[in-house]
């Protein structure tokens, strides 16, 4: 039922002041669009802290300051980027849409047929996408299992010597020394532009098979 801003106003003002009658304020979540004056200064800045609720997101939290971590975390590069899709020949779409949810859309909707048409897209998601409707291949993992698939294809590629050596590194002897269930001494490794691949190798990685 539709109602006046000053009766919705009143209802939301009513259900805060409740929450801090009953020692409750944590129970008050905050979510923002994107930016403006009044939700950046004023209802995300100062409104949630003297309430003293913590939770309370941005719009930053799904998309630009997520964008920043992934390369961040993976290459070492907290900022915005594009892949060089122009030249791409194998593209794998791994749990994101390109086509319909990306900060370059119309540059991957202007390059994806041509990599179809000199290469190989995978995608890797539970849910039929834009992306994975025009794909080669699609893996419809079950929801929550990425994890484990990454984990079983980094066991494949380092017992089976597919890494690429010029970028990861090898053994210093040239044998190959991952095995399944096998730990690996750290110092038998020379890496070169990755880090900790051994130690990870002996936490996680050497039971975890496909």
């Amino acid at each position: 039922v539709p109602i006046r801003w000053e009766k919705a106003l009143d209802t939301l003002a009513d259900k805060m002041m409740e929450l801090r009658k009953n020692n409750e304020p944590e129970k008050l979540m905050y979510m923002r669009g994107r930016y403006s004056p009044t939700s950046t200064d004023l209802l995300y800045g100062t409104l949630p802290k003297i309430f003293g609720t913590p939770n309370y997101y941005s719009h930053s939290a799904i998309c630009a300051e997520a964008e920043k971590m992934g390369p961040g975390y993976t290459q070492g590069f907290f900022g915005y980027r594009d892949y060089d899709l122009a030249k791409t020949k194998c593209l794998v779409v791994w749990g994101c849409d390109p086509l319909s949810s990306n900060r370059q859309v119309p540059n991957a909707i202007a390059k994806f047929g041509d990599i179809l048409d000199r290469g190989t897209v995978i995608a890797v998601d539970p849910r039929m996408s834009a992306s994975v409707a025009k794909a080669n291949e699609w893996l419809p993992i079950k929801p929550g299992e990425d994890g484990a698939l990454a984990a079983g294809i980094a066991h494949v590629l380092l017992t089976e010597g597919l890494w690429s050596k010029e970028f990861v590194g090898s053994f210093k002897d040239g044998k190959n020394l991952f095995k399944t269930g096998a730990t690996v001494d750290e110092t038998a490794f020379a890496e070169k532009q990755t880090h900790g691949i051994v130690k990870f190798w002996n936490i996680e990685l050497k039971d975890r098979t496909p």
